[in-house]
């Protein structure tokens, strides 16, 4: 068959090999320069490959359509990345949390891993090359896909293929080609695409006490993030307070359950800031710390307990004098500052945007697709795979093994 590839992200370059060692003439067309742009920056620049936990592990981390993933997962896992990778002479090590990443500690190292394999596989590369449109054959019951139209500095022109494979991302890091804009042209094919969001994405917080924090990371805490009183996240990491609000890899990670129309009826993070001590132990460390500090003012008391760049902010949440004495302190004074200590809450105005967002949610509706082959239900011979798909996942290499399974198992078009 003569298959297109749409796209030359990670999904995109997977499905090109995957389809062209099955004896396909394959044709990848990417309207970047040159392959895997947004791949390069993955994993600050390292690239998290994928994650090396048990195969059922990794549904548990993909937040939003995991058993649309089970057919593609179970074609190519975890273990088959690694050993792919492995047996093109890209070795991998794995770090905490089971990551996995190239032993050089370059993205790069893997793209040109990919571009090597799709050269010897003799795919025909076109970069600067954009598809902007489709042709379809009108086949009774199903459309039958055609033609590719494809857009260069030479001009527009149509390309013949017996299928399509898309692969064109969402909308983070738009700089990086991911605009989103394949998904309009889906959309009026009559595909049904769930409405685009940033997710794994930091959160912007209005509150100065809160941005006045910026640079302040904190390790072995635990948040809970609340709607009204509707629990939509909880968990324990390590987060960090910016010039607009908080990130880090647990603030991402709750960005993951939480959606546009719950940011618009107000979020709360209720950080606890000693999860390891329930709230009577915290309370007797509270009153060793004091005995110990007895004759100080209360602002220069809680140097053993907390980092000092949130002293201040406890200080003024529990609402005690920081010139008290300690030795003045009463009872209920310390029960406030202990629940201040487990439950900080920091309100969410809003979330960054895509240019920040790690991934995107939203996309290709997982109902217009067969997951056990990533064919589209409505046009014959159209494909889908990576972030265009309306699936999504934690931070840990999840998201890109969503990548090479979607994109292996779409590269088996038949």
């Amino acid at each position: 068959m003569n298959v297109c590839v749409v796209g030359g992200g990670p999904a995109g370059m997977m499905a090109a090999i995957a389809a062209a060692e099955r004896a396909n003439t394959v044709t990848l067309v990417e309207k970047n320069d040159k392959l895997g742009k947004k791949l390069f920056l993955t994993g600050k620049g390292r690239c998290n490959l994928t994650n090396s936990c048990p195969v059922e592990e990794l549904f548990d981390n993909i937040v939003t359509n995991p058993k649309f993933m089970y057919s593609s997962i179970y074609d190519f896992d975890n273990s088959g990345t690694v050993a792919f990778f492995n047996s093109l002479g890209l070795d991998t090590k794995v770090e905490r949390g089971q990551r996995v990443f190239p032993v050089s500690d370059h993205s790069s190292d893997v793209i040109k891993t990919l571009k090597k394999k799709l050269d010897s596989l003799r795919v025909n590369i076109m970069t600067g090359t954009e598809a902007v449109g489709f042709v379809t054959d009108d086949r009774g019951e199903h459309n039958k896909i055609s033609q590719v139209i494809i857009k260069s500095d030479t001009g527009e022109k149509k390309i013949n293929a017996d299928a399509v494979i898309v692969a064109t991302g969402g909308r983070s890091y738009p700089l990086t080609g991911s605009d989103g804009s394949m998904l309009g042209v889906l959309n009026k094919m009559g595909i049904k695409i769930r409405d685009c969001e940033p997710s794994l994405v930091p959160f912007v917080c209005s509150d100065k006490m809160i941005t006045g924090m910026q640079g302040l990371a904190l390790k072995n805490v635990g948040i809970t993030v609340m709607r009204g009183g509707h629990e939509l996240y909880s968990g324990f990491g390590e987060m960090l307070f910016t010039h607009f609000g908080i990130s880090g890899p647990l603030i991402l990670s709750a960005s993951s359950f939480v959606k546009g129309d719950d940011l618009r009826q107000g979020i709360r993070v209720l950080l606890d800031l000693k999860p390891a001590l329930s709230s009577e132990e915290l309370d007797r460390r509270i009153l060793r710390d004091f005995g110990d500090n007895m004759n100080k003012d209360f602002g220069n008391s809680l140097g053993g307990l907390l980092p000092s760049g949130i002293i201040t902010a406890v200080i003024q949440k529990c609402g005690i004098s920081p010139s008290r004495k300690v030795n003045s302190i009463t009872r209920q004074e310390r029960n406030m500052l202990c629940k201040t200590l487990k439950c900080f809450e920091i309100d969410v105005h809003s979330e960054r945007g895509f240019d920040e967002a790690i991934i995107t949610r939203g996309g290709v509706d997982v109902k217009e697709i067969d997951p056990s082959t990533m064919e589209c239900r409505k046009i014959k011979g159209l494909y889908f795979a990576g972030e265009m798909i309306d699936v999504d996942a934690l931070t840990g290499g999840f998201n890109l093994q969503i990548a090479w399974s979607t994109g292996h198992l779409a590269g088996q078009c038949r």
